[in-house]
């Protein structure tokens, strides 16, 4: 998006020795030094919702309650050299404890293209782990980790649906390896659509100023009760640290891709196949063997329906394909030219 700084993968990248953020905005990928840039978008809703006014725990409190749920995250890779050869490097960061199962959440960015991968609990004991699945469209994977039952507090997904503008939270992590920092703010603002690192969007993202900085990712942002209302995945920053405007993926998101990633080791999501402008649900471009081009839809279409739902934006129609499955065949109801046209889709699967 024209005009503001690009967003920031918030895994701290080891080489040798811990890499900060460096000079200026940009991109940083756990185990990569792709400069992937990514953006936020705001997006309006009609009935934005007010400040919150309930009080709840403090700080201390929940962080009493929660921390020996929340773990660092190492990773080990192999990454090639200029001259051909290979060098190990390592990321940081953070996740939290889902089950007693051993099952850890973390940012699919930190875990990407991972050799190894080991976890360190509350009590400052170290196990190795496996990764169960990951979700590049939402940033997120689970980990199962061989730890004993007495290490294992798993922490309670709250529903981000309830989470209103104002709300206080706190977020705990490794930011640069210091693990079990603490930080507090306040929710300001719902709605966001972050940028996955595989450039599809992330819906309904939360907007917080609780200080996030790189190792952060993974680790949870936690409510007044010490319920998990979302995973800290991204900063904007023009300095490269924090600059006080952090974002977290919804809990409610968590749960539908956990629940998949453990099922199957992977997460499904409808594909129509377009790209589309800013505000009305216009297409832009059209991606060859796709649902949208075998239905022969061009640039310019304006789409109004899907599956009966009528959508006035792009928003709306990325979030009405999303309630869909795979393999869903749906009613598409488009004008060109200002002429009404009705096709049958049969929706694909998102590509990695």
């Amino acid at each position: 998006m024209k005009g503001r700084s690009p967003l920031t993968l918030i895994a701290a990248v080891v080489a040798g020795a811990l890499i900060g953020a460096g000079g200026g905005a940009g991109t940083y990928a756990a185990l990569s030094s792709r400069d992937t840039k990514t953006v936020v978008r705001q997006v309006q809703v009609g009935d934005a919702q007010p400040a919150a006014s309930t009080s709840g725990l403090s700080v201390n409190a929940i962080y009493r309650l929660t921390h020996r749920g929340v773990v660092e995250v190492k990773v080990n890779s192999q990454s090639s050299d200029p001259f051909g050869g290979s060098r190990n490097q390592t990321a940081e960061g953070s996740g939290f404890v889902l089950d007693t199962q051993g099952h850890v959440i973390t940012n699919q960015h930190v875990v990407d293209n991972a050799s190894s991968v080991h976890v360190t609990f509350w009590n400052g004991k170290t196990y190795s782990a496996t990764v169960v699945g990951t979700d590049p469209s939402t940033d997120l994977a689970v980990l199962d980790v061989d730890a004993p039952s007495s290490v294992l507090f798993p922490l309670t997904v709250g529903d981000s649906s309830k989470v209103e503008v104002g709300d206080n939270v706190v977020a705990i992590g490794a930011p640069f390896g210091l693990a079990e920092t603490v930080t507090a703010g306040i929710v300001s603002a719902l709605h966001r659509e972050m940028t996955s690192p595989n450039n599809f969007s992330i819906d309904d993202s939360i907007q917080t100023d609780a200080a996030i900085n790189h190792g952060n990712s993974g680790g949870p942002l936690l409510d007044e009760q010490g319920h998990v209302i979302g995973v800290n995945a991204q900063i904007e920053s023009d300095s490269g640290g924090s600059d006080g405007v952090g974002f977290a993926i919804p809990a409610n998101t968590i749960k539908s891709i956990s629940s998949q990633l453990l099922s199957s080791g992977k997460a499904e999501h409808a594909y129509l196949g377009v790209e589309l402008g800013d505000g009305a649900a216009r297409v832009v471009t059209v991606r060859a063997n796709t649902p949208a081009a075998k239905a022969h839809l061009r640039a310019g279409d304006v789409i109004k329906s899907i599956g009966g739902t009528s959508v006035s934006t792009s928003d709306e129609l990325r979030a009405a394909i999303n309630t869909r499955k795979p393999g869903d065949r749906v009613t598409l109801v488009y004008t060109r030219g200002g002429k009404r046209h009705t096709v049958s889709v049969t929706l694909a699967s998102r590509p990695s």
